[in-house]
């Protein structure tokens, strides 16, 4: 239990409840609920980041079982898919009042969990699996990526090779920590900061800055569209004193707005962490620290330490080995009584090395199309147009590989210029250019647009 104990060994941390402004020693929290540690099983845990949660997690984390961190605004279709297929011993779920087959035991004042009814195991699970983290969003396959402790200790010690925390730092929990980022910045964290603040705000809400103006934040994280949204609300102009790094991962930030941080992060002395990582690897598997913001492409800069990079000469994918590359998928119960841990991780995206040294994202495999036979990267052109359209927030989808659909969210946008960048950039006559205004795109669990459904509402017009 290796980021267990580097947990516990930070004597100083505290874990405050944003609301209340209640504080626990981790020292206090971690050993609450009073856990037998060789009990063994599965436990789902509907996280909101509040510090209930937190709590069980630590608790469970310093037995046997194993923990499946989910999000708690999952829609109950597919809670009752997940529960029917892996029928875990234990369900952590606040918003749910009664759980089908299973009993509400109170372990605390304030934790109460499901506990099956009759339950008797029916595999057993692979002792290295300590956390499972979905892929799949609020639908669809119920999959969940297999990762050890080990996985988990390897990628926070490479991260903290080149993340400023400091045991004075207090961390806002703004990216939830059933998304590997999200677990990734509170692991980190918990191993040097000196505060964790439990919130289930996010960072387009007012009481967040509230949150931020009371314990003082000295970070925040998100993907490219929240900071996209930092910029909007002009919050890259003016100082928030007690910030002094930021994070991101999930995506490339447009060069525009990679500028506009970069101005910020120098005027008023930040730092800034652009990143690359999948839940596959645990996480964080490249960064660029602020002066590769000034790079003219898309640079996930160098790869973590202990980790590298190849290319696939043939499909131009990007290939990642490291230690902490998970063992594995499970997409049913019986698929928990195996963990086989792979050399190097396929990352589903293409890319390059540059002459610096530097790693460059060219776009995803999937995300290639062929208008009439010429082969199309439909990041690149997204990325042009943000370049060209001042950072605005664009998103480019395939038309049945007969047109390019481009979908903006700024009224103010004539389409008419995006076809114009399009046809100028890449010789693309303007008749091949679908162009449609959208209030708003939605976002999927983890803050990113989700193309998925995007893309499905096109192919349903079409």
């Amino acid at each position: 239990m290796k980021i267990l104990e580097n947990i516990i060994a930070n004597k100083n941390l505290l874990f405050t409840d944003a609301s209340s402004g209640a504080t626990t020693p981790v020292g206090t929290l971690y050993r609450s609920l009073g856990l037998n540690p060789v009990e063994k099983g599965l436990i789902f845990l509907y996280n909101d980041n509040q510090l209930p949660s937190i709590e069980v997690l630590l608790n469970f984390y310093g037995t046997a079982h194993a923990i499946a961190v989910l999000g708690q605004k999952l829609h109950p279709e597919f809670k009752e898919r997940l529960e029917t297929e892996y029928r875990p011993k234990y369900i952590f779920d606040p918003s749910r009042d009664e759980v089908q087959g299973y009993s509400l035991k109170e372990f605390s004042e304030t934790v109460k969990i499901f506990a099956k009814e009759d339950y008797q195991p029916e595999v057993t699970i692979h002792p290295d699996i300590k956390i499972l983290l979905s892929t799949s969003g609020t639908t669809g396959v119920p999959k969940l990526v297999k990762l050890s402790d080990e996985n988990l200790y390897q990628n926070a010690v490479s991260i903290l090779q080149y993340m400023p925390i400091l045991e004075s730092d207090v961390v806002p929990l703004n990216v939830p920590i059933n998304f590997v980022y999200g677990f990734s910045i509170f692991t980190t964290n918990c191993m040097r900061a000196g505060r964790i603040v439990c919130t289930d705000k996010d960072i387009m809400q007012k009481a967040f800055w509230d949150e931020m103006e009371e314990y003082g934040y000295s970070t925040l994280g998100g993907v490219p569209y929240l900071y996209e949204n930092l910029n909007r609300i002009g919050f890259f102009r003016k100082d928030s004193a007690s910030l002094r790094y930021m994070t991101h991962t999930g995506g490339v930030i447009n060069a525009e707005l990679r500028k506009t941080i970069f101005n910020y992060c120098l005027e008023f002395e930040k730092q800034f962490f652009a990143q690359y990582g999948q839940t596959e690897a645990g996480g964080r598997m490249a960064y660029l620290t602020t002066d590769g913001l000034l790079e003219e492409e898309t640079s996930i800069g160098t790869p973590v330490h202990g980790g590298s990079f190849q290319i696939d000469p043939e499909t131009d994918e990007l290939l990642f080995l490291h230690s902490s590359i998970s063992g594995g998928y499970a997409n049913k119960l019986e698929d928990l009584s195996t963990y086989e841990q792979p050399k190097l991780l396929h990352t589903g995206d293409t890319g390059r090395r540059g002459q610096n040294g530097l790693y460059y994202i060219t776009g995803r495999i999937k995300r290639i199309m062929k208008l009439f036979g010429i082969r199309l990267n439909l990041d690149e052109v997204e990325f042009i147009l943000k370049n060209e359209l001042e950072g605005n927030t664009v998103v480019c989808l395939n038309g049945n590989d007969k047109k390019i659909i481009v979908l903006y969210d700024n009224k103010e946008i004539d389409p008419q210029i995006i076809k114009e960048i399009i046809k100028n950039k890449l010789r693309i006559n303007p008749q091949y250019v679908s162009t449609e205004y959208i209030e708003s795109f939605p976002l999927s669990q983890n803050g990113k647009i989700n193309y998925p459904l995007l893309q499905n509402l096109q192919h349903e017009k079409i």
